[in-house]
């Protein structure tokens, strides 16, 4: 999973993240709200893992402005607040789940887990590049968390790559799945997902000569 951590304790911060890719996750560090917020308007994740009381924009403010953005994403809350004004806000915004200070880092590994297997990630979103991700519930393209216009062909096309990551998709497969096994030339296919690629803001679609065309796994 690709994390982003906002946590203004530095040795705490520290030996998180080391944790976290030690488990073989990506992280993104910030001791700011306002940085991380920054970060989450230009990039996408998978989990959000924020302190509360940071300087800059709190936690909790934070993920109210990415909402705001109708960026979603799963969301644990760590902090030493005892509040429970602070608690409930923190449900009600969504998150996730919550874990108090201190507390040991498999219990974070933990609470991770419960997240992969509850299906709030990956599985539902799809990471295709470092902003592009695919939301299968929903057959919807997302560039930084915002829904991409597409039209019905298009969508197709992206529903095939995205389940398909990592692996060539061949011109057989895009006749029968996007063209309803109307019989279409290679050419017709080449030219609508050419027309499709030069509407994306990133090189996602990647031409395998002779063989087809796929997304590679971020």
């Amino acid at each position: 999973m690709k994390i982003l951590l906002l946590e203004d304790e530095v040795m705490l911060n520290e030996s998180i993240e080391e944790y976290l890719q030690g488990e073989g996750h990506s992280v993104d560090t910030f001791f700011d709200g306002l940085e991380a917020f920054g970060s989450i308007k230009n990039n996408s994740y998978d989990l959000l893992i924020l302190d509360i009381n940071v300087p800059g924009l709190d936690g909790l403010s934070f993920l109210e402005h990415i909402h705001e953005l109708k960026i979603h994403t799963p969301t644990i809350y760590i902090s030493a607040l005892l509040d429970i004004e602070d608690i409930s806000r923190a449900y009600n915004l969504g998150c996730f789940d919550y874990l108090k200070k201190p507390f040991h880092l498999k219990e974070l590994a933990l609470r991770l887990d419960r997240i992969i297997l509850s299906n709030e990630v990956p599985r539902v979103q799809l990471r295709l590049s470092k902003n592009y991700s695919y939301d299968q519930e929903h057959s919807t393209l997302l560039f930084n968390g915002v829904s991409q216009t597409l039209t019905k062909r298009q969508s197709q096309i992206i529903d095939l790559l995205a389940r398909n990551r990592g692996r060539v998709v061949d011109f057989e497969q895009f006749n029968n799945y996007v063209w309803d096994d109307v019989i279409v030339d290679n050419a017709t296919i080449r030219a609508e997902i050419n027309r499709l690629k030069k509407s994306l803001q990133e090189d996602v679609i990647n031409n395998v000569r002779g063989m087809g065309y796929m997304i590679d796994k971020p």
